[in-house]
């Protein structure tokens, strides 16, 4: 095992947002989900991560107890290799994937997910730094708009390009599906 895909925070706890955009969320799980199923197809593990934060209480979709802290409806139902609950920006902080990771001879991971500047970035900057090759899947993450501090609107696209600017060629290798694909089968041979 070579390389892994990890899905990050795709979860239903972002449905609970105001700020959700189904048909964003639609073209991001098709993406996802061709992401999913071409690794399935080529016994490329797939880890899940969830993120669970703040008062555990049943009004918090980002609690336990909400029931949301569970994959999104619409997303392939592959068999994760592992699932990891985290609290922090980094799927690599205090969740334990790092000891998988290497455990499990993985040298290069494939990030996708939700949201794509906060914990997809914030992991693959991260991973990145602890020696893992990183393709980030751009089309394979979601974000949603936000608000500049001057309170003028930050457009989700424009926060895709940005991050995906960032990371190249320093922390990543920015892919689209099928090349993240074929790089994947490519490092498999």
């Amino acid at each position: 095992m070579h390389t892994c895909l990890l899905v990050i925070d795709a979860q239903e706890s972002f449905r609970r947002r105001p700020y959700f955009d189904a048909a964003r969320a639609a073209t991001y799980l098709a993406a996802q989900n061709a992401l999913i199923k071409g690794c399935e197809a080529r016994a490329i593990p797939i880890v899940r991560i969830l993120h669970s934060d703040g008062p555990e209480r049943a009004d918090n979709p980002f609690a336990r107890a909400s029931g949301y802290v569970r994959p999104m409806d619409g997303l392939a139902g592959a068999e994760p290799a592992a699932t990891f609950i985290k609290s922090r920006h980094s799927a690599l902080v205090g969740t334990g994937l790092d000891v998988w990771l290497i455990r499990n001879g993985v040298r290069k991971l494939m990030v996708s997910g939700i949201r794509t500047e906060q914990c997809c970035e914030t992991t693959t900057r991260h991973a990145s730094d602890l020696g893992w090759d990183v393709d980030f899947v751009s089309e394979a993450t979601l974000t949603f708009d936000m608000q500049q501090p001057d309170g003028a609107v930050l457009r989700a696209d424009d926060i895709v390009q940005r991050t995906a600017t960032v990371l190249m060629d320093r922390f990543a290798t920015i892919c689209t599906v099928e090349q993240a694909l074929a790089r994947a089968t490519a490092a498999h041979q």
